[in-house]
């Protein structure tokens, strides 16, 4: 049955424990990583205003970080020597209040009514709260918090106290907390030794209403400022004045008044974040103090007024609307809005696995920073790509050195990192997962191609081809038959490891090496200036055109690897539900000689480069493969309802897209305490166009092929092209495409090539189905969530 964690609501997420129910501890820790706020540079765990109780309390800024030692139980020639683990930075979201003299606990006393919201139109996340002390004094707590997108550094708080049923002395506590515990990352505790403290402090001021920490991490040598100041307001006539203590790990202003029943007292709270490797700390400090500084006299209006607007232009943009099924309508747009908060004020830092959530994945970025999560920034928020992008680009020399050591050319990007290093222990699945390279050379391909931004693919696109194609040549081989082939290699699917010729590794490494020698063509001082010479170019095109894919003739489908299909299929009938996650279970040499698919492999590569395969190639490979697709990963679902969306099974893919649009919401991984999937909320967009949307940009012209499915009777979404803004929405016969502004746009309604003008709306038909044949079949136990409980 399923079970459903947040109230239904089209624009917000909200979730409240009311008629004297009482605080719910279990789920806490799911709730705060739902509730997150984030903008790419600062993330706030959704944890109460007041800090207890608290499952996880966080405070992040995108790239900081302690290092710890790598533990191995044998060494080998190649091992990162240094692990990375993001660092919960001091924590200024803490208001704590005293009512008469007893805590503000909601354990204690009467809860009569908690609620949450997080309104998607504005970025705000709402609380209010009745409460009874266990003196029987009643006060409500209203607060809002948001993280602001259109000032980088800054975080803020509004929190009002009401005296309820009586006249209450009451004490505002409002801190920068710094030590916060940072949760168990690691399971050696020579590891954890090294994190308990990582910081140490520089130094510490504060005078009135102002505060401000200034501290360094140990080893890795990162210094982070949080400065904190505050507006008070009041009913009465005159509203009392804070005062500020602080000391090397905790600043503390203290706000004091007696209300009246009915009166009530405010606090703003702004506080600016900022942190750097390499920067003077008194210069630090300036900085993180002005900008805390320029919000206060913005106000807290002023704040949400700008947030508003991005948050208006955003939607009025790229909103996806779904009718029908308003389940969906919610987790759609709660997808699209993690996937903004992942990257929107990165500026040139990484998107990591799980945002800045939680310390889940150590707070590492992946590969599917670039597979999945590029492609919808890319037609969403095209400026968070290309700082990505740059991001990447400012790694190279990280990556060519570990390129070198590996005794290869070009450039080898991490696995797992989060400054460019390799953080991953375990090298079947990290090392020579070579794939990460191509990934991110199509995402420089896809960047350039849908915004025409030609300066960054001159200037740091080209590098990026050039150098990860330099990877290729030397990575692979030559056979008799003249044939190139890339041995000993793990795909997308990590219950594979140390195959050759992962089909979508050699797929992805032929793109690269062809888009590296179109772009070295077309920006030849470019690459003139990295040793490009005609016969490097040559070499790139020749490998390319002979690169080997494994393929099952009796079947008429790729393999995922050479020698995939032949090996034993793993034994679903006798593994019982409460054997997955296999890795869990299992122990992967087991796993890595069986016929077994944790996450979409083969399929990915069905969905990233269709015109690879003819339709019946990609239907009977979907269904073969779909028999062996676990989903012990929050990435497959997504990827499985694209393709069936392409094939024509569209319950199917309804199906898989229920799956991956709820899957953080309803935690249905049970893995959601230490953060949010970004690359899985990425995927619901991906789903939705890709999939429903029949969206392909694997050309110069982009294509839809758009169906609606039940239980959706229409839906619709909007993307950045060039510069222009396109709308499609979709309806069960028709389809109607709107170019809001700028030049003429040619597309391809299926196969129909159309020429689409700003403020003429063109509505086409929509083909009939064909018949697909029957649904594909999944493991005994792993079907995917039914489409029909999300309506």
């Amino acid at each position: 049955m399923t079970t459903h964690r947040f109230d239904l609501h089209p624009w917000g997420i909200g979730w409240s424990c009311v008629q004297n129910s009482g605080w719910e501890e279990r789920g806490q820790a799911h709730r705060e990583s739902v509730f997150s706020l984030s903008n790419g540079h600062i993330g706030w765990r959704g944890t109460l205003d007041e800090g207890d109780p608290s499952a996880a309390a966080g405070s992040y800024l995108n790239g900081v970080f302690e290092e710890h030692p790598m533990p191995y139980a044998e060494d080998g020639y190649g091992y990162p020597e240094h692990g990375q683990t993001v660092m919960h930075v001091p924590d200024g979201k803490v208001i704590r209040l005293i009512v008469d003299d007893e805590p503000f606990d909601i354990r204690t006393g009467a809860l009569v009514e908690h609620r949450q919201h997080l309104d998607l139109r504005t970025g705000i996340l709402h609380r209010e709260a009745t409460w009874t002390s266990p003196a029987g004094r009643t006060v409500t707590v209203a607060s809002q918090r948001l993280v602001s997108f259109t000032h980088r550094s800054i975080a803020a708080v509004r929190y009002e106290v009401t005296a309820g049923d009586a006249a209450v002395e009451v004490t505002l506590l409002s801190e920068i907390v710094a030590d916060e515990p940072l949760p168990e990352v690691h399971s050696d505790p020579r590891v954890m030794d090294a994190l308990r403290e990582p910081f140490e402090p520089v130094s510490h001021h504060g005078a009135g209403g102002r505060a401000t920490l200034v501290q360094r991490t140990r080893r890795s040598r990162i210094a982070v400022a949080v400065a904190a100041d505050h507006l008070v307001t009041a009913s009465q006539a005159n509203a009392p004045e804070p005062h500020t203590e602080v000391t090397a790990d905790l600043a503390r202003t203290t706000v004091r008044a007696r209300l009246e029943l009915g009166e009530s007292i405010g606090l703003v709270k702004c506080v600016g974040h900022e942190w750097s490797p390499a920067l003077d700390d008194v210069a630090l400090r300036d900085r993180a103090e002005a900008a805390v500084e320029s919000a206060i006299e913005i106000g807290w209006d002023g704040l949400v007024d700008e947030q508003r607007q991005y948050l208006d232009e955003f939607w009025g943009r790229v909103d996806v609307r779904i009718e029908g099924a308003e389940r969906l309508q919610q987790s759609a747009r709660f997808s699209l809005f993690q996937v903004l908060q992942s990257a929107a004020r990165a500026e040139v830092r990484s998107i990591p696995g799980k945002g800045l959530t939680g310390v889940g994945y150590e707070g590492h970025t992946f590969w599917d920073a670039e597979a999945f999560v590029l492609p919808v920034l890319t037609y969403t928020a095209p400026h968070a790509a290309r700082d990505a992008l740059l991001w990447r680009h400012s790694t190279l020399d990280h990556a060519r050195n570990r390129a070198e050591q590996l005794h290869l050319a070009g450039a080898a990007f991490p696995w797992r990192t989060l400054d460019g290093r390799e953080c991953s222990g375990y090298w079947p699945a990290g090392t020579v997962a070579f794939h990460v390279n191509a990934d991110i050379a199509a995402a420089v391909v896809r960047y350039a191609r849908a915004t025409g931004d030609e300066d960054f693919e001159r200037e740091k696109g080209v590098e990026i081809l050039v150098e990860t194609a330099r990877l290729w040549c030397a990575l692979g081989r030559w056979d008799d038959d003249g044939a190139f082939h890339i041995d000993g290699v793990t795909g997308p699917d990590e219950y594979s490891a140390l195959v050759d010729d992962n089909f979508f590794t050699n797929l992805m490494a032929q793109r690269n090496l062809r888009a590296a020698a179109d772009a070295s063509r077309r920006h030849r001082d470019q690459a003139s200036a990295l040793g490009v010479a005609p016969e490097e170019i040559a070499r790139w095109t020749t490998t390319a055109d002979a690169m080997a894919f494994p393929w099952d003739a009796a079947r008429g489908i790729p393999e995922q690897s050479a020698g995939f299909n032949a090996k034993e299929r793993w034994d679903f009938e006798g593994t019982r539900d409460d054997q997955y996650p296999l890795q869990s279970h299992f122990p992967y040499f087991d796993l890595y000689r069986k016929q077994v698919v944790k996450q979409a492999d083969l399929v990915l590569a069905l969905q990233i480069a269709p015109d690879a395969f003819t339709p019946e190639q990609t239907a009977r490979a979907f269904a073969y493969y779909d028999e062996l697709t676990v989903r012990d990963s929050s990435l497959s679902a997504s990827v499985q309802s694209t393709v069936a969306a392409r094939v024509g099974q569209l319950d199917l893919a309804m199906d898989y897209f229920a799956e991956a649009a709820t899957i953080d919401l309803d935690d249905l991984q049970d893995d959601v305490d230490e953060g949010l999937h970004v690359a899985a909320h990425a995927g619901v967009w991906n789903a939705l166009v890709c999939g429903f949307g029949g969206m392909r940009d694997d050309g110069e012209m982009l294509r839809f092929a758009p169906r609606v499915a039940p239980p959706m009777t229409a839906f619709s979404f909007g993307m950045l092209v060039r510069g222009r803004t396109l709308r499609v929405e979709v309806q069960r016969d028709a389809v109607t495409y709107r170019l809001a502004d700028g030049a003429a746009l040619g597309i391809r309604h299926f196969d129909e090539e159309i020429t689409l003008e700003a403020g003429q709306p063109r509505r086409l038909g929509i083909p009939a189905l064909p018949d697909p044949g029957p649904r594909p079949s999944q493991p005994r136990g792993r079907e995917p969530r039914r489409a029909d409980a999300e309506t």
